[in-house]
């Protein structure tokens, strides 16, 4: 960062929500160079107060002239409120991170993982800088150094998706359904269709025509997008499960060179961002308990893969609210600010 910036206004959109309140919390403690910290939600929420570690904050209307004098905007809201006010926070000279779906596959609007593709906000400011999907975030934080090593062709991934990624409610859902549930008591669903205690949900975003789970593609999609590798072949199952936070994802991967499990290891040990954690004879491999308010995501289970040629077999976890979320919005921040923008 740059040490001589110190005077940025930035605002918050739907800082009253989950991935809101790590923003506040990871700006804070990655001593991003705030003067102001501006707090936007919906109408709703005006005027309610918000706390961090003995600040408080009165929230405001999220609307276009709350963006007059902000010079940068993180979004964590719906994709219709991004749509609608992300462009006139533009105009009005701020730049935006978007934390929603809207602008991902948009060809004119930077799709960014800074440990992986920081290169495409060095030469010219951006008005909107996406941030990808949870899932993809974290799966591409263990494929990426390996595509580097080896060539990625092609991958297929089942993800095991924590119920933080849904929101502030689905967390209460499941905390409130598992004591009801073992006081023998019932507790209906209502943020997810079915009961999500001792359960899983083979369903994560909505349906598509073909079969497939919007989240299901955004792992394709954004995946190309990120890599700049527009071949690249995935298949993806993604399910919901009864986990509070930070999401995990089997990956087979097939590459185009020959692969070797000690090259991948040392490729994932020299990869910022990512942690090497397998050493399955000890009973070490990653898992989500350990990875919740983590700034890497943890690779283990490393093996070759028996069905795919030049293949390897991988377990990766990260916590989505952090990497998938907040935490990969303050560092594509920071490096806004490290390349001039801010």
């Amino acid at each position: 960062m740059n040490p001589s910036v110190n005077n940025l206004k930035v605002g918050i959109v739907g800082a009253t929500g989950a991935v809101g309140q790590e923003l506040i919390r990871l700006l804070h403690e990655r001593k991003f160079p705030l003067q102001e910290l501006v707090l936007l939600a919906s109408a709703r929420s005006v005027g309610k107060k918000v706390s961090w570690e003995g600040k408080t904050w009165i929230i405001d209307e999220a609307k276009p002239e709350a963006f007059d004098d902000l010079d940068l905007a993180i979004f964590s809201a719906s994709g219709s409120i991004s749509s609608k006010l992300a462009p006139e926070a533009v105009n009005r000279g701020c730049i935006v991170v978007d934390n929603s779906s809207a602008f991902r596959m948009d060809p004119k609007v930077p799709l960014v993982v800074p440990e992986i593709n920081a290169h495409v906000l060095r030469n010219e400011k951006p008005g909107i800088v996406a941030n990808p999907n949870c899932s993809t975030a974290v799966a591409l934080m263990g494929l990426f150094p390996l595509h580097q090593a080896f060539g990625l062709k092609r991958f297929f991934v089942s993800t095991y998706q924590a119920v933080s990624g849904t929101g502030a409610a689905a967390i209460r859902e499941l905390e409130a359904q598992t004591r009801a549930l073992m006081a023998g008591e019932d507790y209906a669903p209502e943020v997810y269709p079915y009961q999500i205690a001792f359960n899983l949900l083979p369903h994560v975003d909505s349906f598509l025509d073909d079969g497939y789970t919007r989240e299901e593609m955004k792992m394709l999609n954004e995946g190309r997008k990120i890599l700049e590798h527009p071949s690249l072949e995935v298949s993806c199952t993604c399910v919901r499960v009864p986990v509070l936070r930070a999401h995990s994802m089997s990956i087979n991967a097939e590459f185009d060179s020959p692969v070797s499990v000690s090259i991948a290891r040392e490729a994932i040990e020299g990869f910022s961002g990512s942690e090497l954690k397998d050493d399955p004879s000890n009973l070490v491999y990653p898992m989500p308990i350990d990875y919740s308010e983590k700034v890497s995501c943890g690779i283990g289970r490393i093996r070759k893969d028996t069905a795919l040629n030049n293949g390897l077999a991988l377990w990766v976890v990260g916590d989505q609210l952090w990497k998938g979320a907040a935490l990969n919005a303050v560092q594509i921040s920071e490096v806004l600010l490290e390349y001039g923008h801010l």
